[in-house]
């Protein structure tokens, strides 16, 4: 899976009612979600990103509540993929749960600047920053991981291995 889009920047500790704050939690509609993703933290990320975009963010990304509800805003207003130097347990786990394909990088994160434009190759676990000709690895998710992304999320890999696919 390869996935190229431009940095959206952010630093430590992005808890989930930045994400998606809390009185937004009255649906659990993607799109709503989508259209109220990084609001409080980021005021022109809504009218700024683009089908493919990436994340970036410094430590901790994702902490504080478990909601599912904020990997599945970042997903559904078309981020594809988030980059961090370290990510929250619970965050980590429900957006494999969901399919948004997330990396650790911490190398790179030092690096990138909001608007470079970036190439990621999560077979490879290779990240390229194309505005700047540089190249960052990372350790690889497992391929039994890749296969949830590449399917949409774990719901649809179980589905598709009781089918015996």
């Amino acid at each position: 899976m390869v996935f190229e889009g431009n940095v959206f920047r952010y630093g430590n500790d992005v808890n989930t009612d930045f994400i998606i704050p809390a009185r937004y939690l009255t649906s659990s509609d993607p799109k709503w979600l989508a259209s109220h993703c990084m609001e409080d933290i980021d005021k022109n990320f809504i009218r700024e990103v683009k089908p493919g975009d990436i994340i970036v963010a410094q430590k901790n990304f994702g902490c504080g509540s478990s909601r599912e509800h904020a990997p599945i805003a970042i997903k559904a207003v078309g981020i594809s993929c988030v980059i961090a130097e370290s990510f929250a347990r619970i965050f980590y786990r429900n957006s494999i749960n969901i399919g948004l394909p997330i990396i650790e990088c911490p190398e790179m994160v030092k690096e990138v600047e909001k608007g470079d434009k970036v190439r990621v190759d999560l077979s490879k676990g290779l990240v390229e920053n194309i505005s700047k000709s540089k190249k960052y690895k990372f350790r690889p998710l497992p391929e039994f991981a890749q296969d949830i992304f590449k399917v949409g999320g774990l719901m649809n890999y179980v589905m598709n291995k009781q089918k015996g696919k």
